[in-house]
């Protein structure tokens, strides 16, 4: 695969706070292998057929994901094909939206999901517009304005930042389109923390570079004590409600400045993604399972990664603290369990290594399952970028990929 060379128009590489290089990528339109052609086929099917939303527009349309994790693992067209079969299966077919959308109104509609198939409608015509240059529609639509939507990627459990990775790893209009209509369909309200400078510039009770550091000191935080008795996907929406002042108080404690080793931290973060999915399983409850709200913090996480080389400098910093803002927020919403780390450590993998996580993903009992799929890949990629002297991540791969049987964490 050949790196594209997403950064041109963008400042050089020693302007930016995070000096990463860009992932290895692929032109899905122009690629001639079966398994490639195969891929481009099923995402543009997706794209035609199925909604982004669909469950009375609870949940999120993954195959993009699925199908692009499965490929990078080195998914043959018959596999691809088997995948999409069983993702599409639950899936909406599209319906019409109550209305269109248009350049003038297309702030109106934010945060309404019926208007899903009316913002894909909308993209695409922006496409036709900019003369097929998705980059430039995303480029407009993401980074423009005092609002701009780009403070909205990691709403609902940051989907729409992981589907807009995903385009730009496979130069994909089609998933940039959709990753686009996620970003305004989506719209909630903690944009509003990164739009507005008081709450980001407000004084913190202590700092620390290290996100592992500041975790601990969330754990041992009696402020948010007995703000709900079990985890679920609502206890988000009760800390931002309940304990605002508490959060933003440790999410602004995470110094990030060019002078702080940003490489460092963010490094420590991606690292901590993996422990938080991979190192709060509990081996004193019985039938324990892995929780679902944390394997979101992991592969935004690895979508963050990969959308740092490739974004306007300025808004690097506010990219990282935006998945900062979305962990923290998981983390209590999720009881702020003990974050183990001998337990990934300390894993016997029996000389298992990276071939058999590869073989697990496309044919292991959980093969059509995309989270897992994802997460398998977010830590192989991890390991990639960082290197793994001492196999944490290799450990933590094979210790999920075994142990895993379904998801837990809401009720």
């Amino acid at each position: 695969m050949m790196a594209l060379n997403f950064l041109k128009n963008l400042l050089p590489l020693d302007d930016r706070v995070f000096k990463l290089p860009p992932c290895d990528a692929i032109e899905i339109d122009t690629a001639h292998e079966k398994a490639a052609r195969a891929l481009r086929h099923l995402l543009k099917l997706n794209h035609a057929n199925h909604a982004i939303l669909w469950n009375e527009r609870k949940f999120h349309n993954h195959t993009p994901h699925s199908l692009c994790s499965f490929f990078l693992f080195g998914a043959d067209a018959n596999d691809l094909n088997r995948l999409y079969e069983a993702e599409s299966k639950p899936l909406d077919a599209w319906s019409d939206s109550p209305g269109e959308i248009s350049t003038y109104d297309w702030r109106d509609y934010l945060g309404k999901r019926e208007y899903q198939r009316a913002y894909v409608d909308f993209f695409e015509d922006e496409l036709v517009r900019h003369g097929y240059d998705w980059k430039k529609v995303v480029s407009h639509y993401l980074f423009s304005g005092k609002e701009p939507l780009f403070n909205s990627l990691t709403s609902d459990l940051g989907h729409p930042l992981i589907h807009l990775a995903y385009a730009f790893e496979f130069s994909s209009r089609e998933v940039a389109m959709e990753a686009l209509s996620l970003t305004t369909v989506c719209h909630g309200t903690t944009h509003k923390y990164l739009d507005d400078p008081s709450y980001s510039q407000a004084e913190a009770s202590y700092y620390s570079t290290s996100p592992f550091e500041i975790l601990q000191k969330v754990r041992a935080d009696k402020r948010l004590t007995n703000l709900f008795s079990a985890p679920g996907d609502h206890n988000t929406e009760i800390v931002f409600r309940d304990a605002e002042a508490t959060i933003l108080d440790h999410w602004n404690a995470w110094r990030i400045t060019p002078e702080s080793d940003p490489m460092k931290s963010f490094r420590e973060s991606q690292e901590l993604a993996v422990a938080l999915l991979t190192a709060t399983l509990s081996s004193d409850v019985p039938d324990a399972k892995y929780d679902f709200f944390f394997v979101h913090v992991l592969t935004t996480s690895h979508a963050v990664r990969v959308l740092l080389p490739l974004i306007p400098a300025r808004f690097q910093i506010p990219l990282v603290r935006q998945w900062w803002l979305m962990t923290l927020a998981v983390y209590i919403g999720q009881l702020r369990p003990e974050i183990n780390l001998d337990s990934v450590r300390k894993y016997d993998t029996q000389g298992k290594n990276w071939g058999y996580i590869k073989d697990k993903a496309l044919h292991g009992a959980h093969s059509t399952e995309t989270h897992y799929i994802k997460a398998l890949r977010a830590c192989r990629d991890t390991a990639r970028t960082w290197g793994d002297p001492d196999e944490f991540y290799l450990k933590a791969a094979v210790k999920f990929a075994d142990e895993f049987t379904e998801w837990d964490g809401f009720v």
